[in-house]
């Protein structure tokens, strides 16, 4: 495994970054987004993770360490995400054109986010808490802009999550049908938000599992 931190510059200032491959193969790459834990140790994880399923990770820093509440709004996250697609379409060691991205809480509303812009290829969210309601500096949902979305969606959820109501997770599957969108979209009726993350001692082994395998399963039909 190979893996470094670099900085990509975006609109809005440097950003750090964690980029993790197996070697100078191209490959497809995935921008893994941070939620509120921030660019942590767990991001760096599942980042390597990506890599050792033979893809370029790459955790993008989109917060630079500040509150979501207060920088998060869909422009800001479609143009980071934007210089990170950039970033990665110039390195000899990804392909071209076969880019993806994976957000977990606030990062998989940036995740839906991406999925809007162009040279992304597959957008997936783990709990993304504010894609039917808006967050941060927004004045809209995320999915009130479905129709622009332009990449396959797959979308996780937990049933016991105390911060998406069942009611949201079928607003949101409502929409992207009625949009024609493609998408994938399980609940996992016994766990709650974050069940993915390994630091919390969750016994959410089997979800996990499954969680992981539908990943990979929508990343080579899509990105490969």
């Amino acid at each position: 495994m190979i893996a470094e931190h670099v900085t990509i510059s975006g609109p809005a200032g440097p950003m750090d970054a964690y980029l993790a491959r197996l070697d100078a193969k191209p490959r497809p790459a995935v921008i893994v987004l941070e939620g509120v834990y921030g660019f942590d140790a767990e991001i760096r994880r599942i980042t390597a993770q990506v890599a050792a399923a033979g893809y370029v990770g790459l955790a993008i820093d989109y917060l630079r360490g500040r509150p979501v509440e207060e920088v998060f709004d869909d422009a800001a996250v479609g143009a980071d995400v934007g210089a990170a697609r950039d970033w990665l379409d110039e390195q000899s060691f990804v392909r071209r054109g076969h880019i993806g991205a994976w957000g977990f809480g606030w990062g998989g509303t940036a995740a839906f986010v991406a999925s809007s812009q162009p040279g992304i290829g597959a957008a997936i969210a783990f709990y993304g808490q504010s894609i039917a309601r808006p967050l941060g500096k927004m004045t809209r949902a995320p999915l009130d802009a479905v129709e622009h979305v332009r990449a396959p969606l797959l979308l996780i959820f937990g049933g016991h999550d105390e911060l998406i109501p069942e009611t949201e997770i079928a607003l949101i599957r409502e929409r992207l049908t009625a949009q024609h969108k493609t998408f994938e979209l399980e609940t996992y009726p016994d766990v709650g938000h974050s069940f993915f993350r390994e630091d919390l001692g969750t016994l959410a082994t089997r979800q996990i599992s499954d969680a992981w395998d539908r990943v990979q399963s929508f990343l080579r039909r899509h990105l490969t």
